[in-house]
């Protein structure tokens, strides 16, 4: 038996046959597939599936002491979990249909042919994970718990669907497939990223690479190095940011933008898990986990043409919307108070008291720039503050400066017009009152944020007010 220490899922190999052993063992290796137990002795696999986890066994149809048949009926019982696959120099139909109808994964005949061998591996490998997937996230949903929530101290939220996005990293992290991360500008990414990796329990580093802007010849050489002597001024060899990655975490951020040229390569990388240096003929391979992500609607750019339909779909096995801040509303307090306390500390200032109507008035602005806007608003604020309490000031400027640049694009109301009306169309008198109910609603009473909300100010919106019930009172 050899066994060597690797982040790859294992894979037993059980024969009684050395030779057959050794050659098949070969092709895996060559393939990337190393993490590999090789057992002559069919006695020796129910211990070994005791001990540790297995992601797919090939057995031996006739073998000593248990043949395959027997090995495949007793893992199928105790181990439901892990695919068997059936190889053996016997092409008899009627022993391929039972193997099949006792639970086989699929059933190979000897001599089998290379490309066939290593696929059925890879798809055996993916089936285990996507069951071990699937029995991580019915543990979530059930149990509304983390097994790790230590992983995830780093993001401040109270929210369900972020919760829910945490439960889904658990389950995927350690699959080694890739990982589709999308949200809008300034959602967190990254710090998912981080997460994910951290959770894959993956002993090598997480390597970044943003691959906006970079045209085919840059992509190539940052991810997959060069010989020496590949281009004008590659005077030494090179390791790209691939072989960096080595037994951990690739992150392609802004992969809405790699060209398609470029896309051909990444395809080749998941599906293979090799590619070549550049100005080199020799293949390398990796065991690096692929995680990118974008800020772009994929879907859209398939159906323009420029991005590839097979790298969306082998990309997006796994993936993760990142709500942006305005549908986290119950995030800005706790959001608030963190970075407050960051920038106090940054600072060297006492943390101030906050006005009442900050957070409601914090909760009407749509956050076009998500956390990181929502950061640099706070350290701002804290750089100007002296002393007392917190000024609204800073706040109202910049929101001010967001609403004003938006005021090009007409505001859209998405509440209804009471029953009331009939259909008719509202007096202005009906919808000036419409209005300043509908803000107070969402300023949850809030005068201040009701009056920012309308562009008025607060001695308006009480006059306005004083109107109203006085004419209700009339009326």
């Amino acid at each position: 038996m050899d066994h060597k220490s690797h982040t790859s899922p294992a894979i037993v190999l059980v024969d009684d046959e050395p030779e057959i052993l050794f050659s098949s063992a070969a092709i895996l290796r060559r393939a990337g597939l190393d993490n590999l137990h090789t057992l002559e002795d069919s006695r020796r696999l129910l211990p070994l599936l005791a001990e540790q986890e297995v992601a797919a066994i090939v057995v031996d149809l006739w073998m000593p002491h248990f043949s395959g048949q027997e090995l495949l009926e007793k893992v199928i019982s105790d181990y439901p979990q892990v695919p068997v696959i059936v190889m053996t120099a016997a092409s008899d139909i009627e022993t391929a249909v039972a193997c099949i109808k006792a639970g086989a994964f699929d059933y190979l005949v000897k001599p089998v042919e290379i490309s066939r061998f290593i696929s059925c591996i890879r798809r055996a490998l993916e089936m285990n994970s996507l069951r071990q997937e699937n029995s991580s996230l019915r543990e979530s949903l059930l149990t509304g718990q983390l097994r790790r929530e230590d992983a995830f101290t780093d993001i401040i939220t109270q929210e369900n669907r972020m919760k829910a996005i945490f439960g889904y990293l658990e389950a995927v992290a350690e699959t080694g497939q890739p990982v589709l991360i999308a949200g809008e500008t300034g959602v967190g990414k990254e710090r998912l990223v981080r997460v994910l990796h951290r959770l894959s329990g993956r002993t090598g580093e997480l390597v970044a690479v943003n691959v906006a802007g970079l045209d085919d010849m840059m992509f190539s050489d940052t991810l997959f190095g060069h010989k020496k002597g590949a281009y004008t001024g590659a005077e030494q060899a090179r390791d790209g940011m691939i072989a960096k990655a080595a037994g951990g975490t690739l992150f392609l951020d802004e992969i809405g933008d790699l060209n398609l040229t470029s896309q051909v390569k990444l395809l080749r990388l998941l599906q293979e898990g090799e590619y070549y240096p550049l100005g080199s003929d020799v293949i390398r391979r990796t065991d690096a986990r692929i995680v990118v992500a974008t800020n772009q609607n994929l879907r859209n750019f398939m159906a323009e043409g420029k991005f590839r339909k097979d790298l969306y779909f082998r990309l997006s096995a796994h993936q993760v919307n990142v709500p942006p801040l305005r549908e986290r509303k119950k995030d800005i307090p706790l959001l608030l108070d963190h970075f407050l306390g960051e920038a106090a500390c940054t600072f060297n200032k006492k943390k101030p008291t906050l006005p009442p109507e900050l957070v409601n008035y914090l909760s009407l602005y749509h956050f076009p720039g998500n956390i990181r806007e929502f950061r640099a608003m706070i350290f701002d604020a804290m750089a100007r503050h002296t002393q007392g309490m917190l000024s609204m000031s800073v706040f109202k400027s910049q929101i001010g400066q967001q609403t004003a640049s938006a005021e090009s694009t007409p505001a859209k109301l998405d509440f209804d017009w009471p029953n009331g009306l009939s259909g008719r169309f509202p007096t202005l008198k009906e919808a000036e009152n419409l209005l300043i109910e509908e803000a107070l609603s969402r300023a949850k009473g809030n005068q201040g944020a009701a009056a920012s909300l309308l562009g008025i100010s607060r001695q308006a919106l009480n006059q306005r007010l004083a109107r109203m019930h006085a004419d209700k009172v009339g009326g």
